[in-house]
């Protein structure tokens, strides 16, 4: 990364856009929030997923790919784990191991990278009963009635991250984390409560489990260390869940900032409406993926801001269907001529995410590009003269120019989780029949059988493929 060209990133916690600057380049951490593994993940979790995954290639990219540690958690201890394991009556392990794997295949679907560290929240108690004995020992939390609550008042920048006051604030729970009447403050979170179901760990304040927000600041601690570049999430997530994290790592850790810059992403709308249980209109990425491709869900996903809210619809994915045809049909039409060419690092297209992320314009920039390699595939089919800066260019120098835009295009698209199978694959076809198409016109056309040649251009027609006449014989290429 050049300094004419910096990664900038909208920090929720000060409200504004700012150059990233890592605390050491060589070792730069970003923590994203995972799912609770007792259910199906939403396509609203997969937009945090995508966004997420954006910025740890964008990172990988500037930084380098052993440089970046991004750890992404799996909650695989939660009220409503134990609820399902109760009824199911079996444990819980066997809820969380069955969703936690169609999770991480959901994402390997939409080309999401694995994560550096994905850390369960099972394997990770002593470090939540450490912390918690830490934030009792130090005056930050208090046990109750066989609980442990961290106590608000005690951490001044408490609410600066979503912008509530302690004096505003009523609440901050999850569902079933204690009585307001166990409590100091009514905004006080839990940390630990007593066993669900026989589901519990032993610790110095009682046998029990933890509750939601402690998790992931440990698990971030272990993972990556007391103070993190960057923490990534959902808008939903910003208060109670992050803003619970920033007060419990930095009084337990006796540091002032938990993570220097906090990426949050919007909201999917279905229609007019929020994307929510209550409403019904819920749409699973298990489901989503039974009738498109992965590639076209992500491209849906990044088809906007990240900032803004998304409208979801299947209008969206057709848009985003058409897009990938295009770019995948300018793939397989300059492969044949392509000379082996290492793309350049600096590339136009995949550096436009240095500002905030910002995918659509990178995406949009493909079009184009894919579009000219067709053109420029074209002339050297058919032997014609390109121009280039007012410059008639030689055969050999527009291959040459011609490879290496490939090699870019290929890279970029690549680098932003696209382009990823072959062609063939992604048209589902048996191209060979094409093939014996393209080959019956061209003997057809030796033989100056004309009429053959015909038939052989009308059948492709027909097939929705287009037949080009050029001095090495014919080739094909979609409608």
């Amino acid at each position: 990364m050049t300094d004419a060209n910096p990664l900038t990133l909208y920090n929720s916690l000060t409200r504004q856009k700012e150059q990233f600057i890592p605390q050491d380049p060589k070792r730069v951490t970003m923590y994203n929030c995972g799912p609770t593994v007792y259910s199906y993940a939403h396509i609203g979790n997969a937009r945090a997923a995508v966004v997420a995954d954006v910025l740890f290639r964008v990172l990988r990219h500037i930084y380098g790919e052993d440089h970046v540690r991004y750890a992404r958690n799996l909650t695989d201890i939660d009220d409503k784990i134990i609820k399902a394991a109760t009824d199911a009556g079996v444990d819980i392990s066997v809820i969380t191991e069955k969703f936690a794997k169609i999770y991480q295949d959901d994402l390997k679907a939409l080309n999401c990278l694995e994560p550096t560290e994905e850390p369960k929240a099972t394997v990770h108690i002593p470090d939540m009963i450490a912390m918690i004995s830490d934030l009792i020992e130090k005056g930050h939390a208090y046990e109750s009635d066989g609980h442990v609550f961290f106590d608000v008042s005690t951490y001044e920048a408490y609410g600066k991250l979503s912008g509530n006051t302690l004096d505003a604030l009523r609440g901050g729970d999850r569902v079933g984390e204690g009585e307001v009447a166990r409590k100091k403050n009514s905004a006080d979170f839990v940390l630990w409560k007593p066993e669900l179901d026989g589901v519990g760990w032993d610790a110095p304040f009682g046998r029990g489990r933890p509750g939601w927000h402690i998790e992931c600041s440990a698990m971030a601690k272990a993972t990556l260390g007391e103070v993190i570049d960057i923490h990534c999430g959902g808008v939903d997530l910003k208060f109670p869940h992050h803003e619970n994290e920033i007060a419990q790592s930095c009084c337990a850790n006796e540091e002032q900032v938990f993570a220097n810059y906090w990426v949050h992403n919007e909201f999917l709308n279905m229609g007019s409406e929020k994307m929510s249980k209550s409403l019904g209109n819920v749409t699973l990425v298990h489901d989503l993926l039974k009738e498109w491709n992965g590639e076209v869900i992500r491209w849906a996903l990044l088809t906007g801001p990240y900032r803004l809210s998304l409208e979801w619809s299947d209008d969206r994915l057709n848009r985003s269907k058409e897009r990938l045809d295009l770019l995948y049909d300018a793939l397989r039409v300059s492969e044949p001529l392509v000379k082996i060419k290492e793309p350049r690092r600096l590339n136009q297209i995949f550096d436009r995410l240095h500002n905030d992320l910002q995918s659509a314009p990178a995406l949009s920039n493909l079009v184009p590009v894919a579009l000219r390699l067709r053109d420029f595939r074209n002339k050297i089919v058919h032997g014609q003269p390109m121009k280039l800066k007012g410059e008639i260019q030689t055969p050999e120098a527009t291959l040459e120019i011609f490879s290496q835009l490939y090699a870019d295009y290929k890279d970029a698209a690549n680098q932003l989780g696209f382009l990823l199978v072959k062609p063939s694959e992604w048209f589902d076809e048996d191209t060979t029949e094409f093939d014996a198409i393209a080959l019956r016109r061209q003997e057809a056309r030796a033989a100056k059988d004309w009429p053959a040649a015909d038939a052989a251009r009308d059948e492709a027609t027909a097939r929705g493929i287009v037949l080009e006449d050029g001095p090495d014989g014919t080739t094909w290429r979609k409608a």
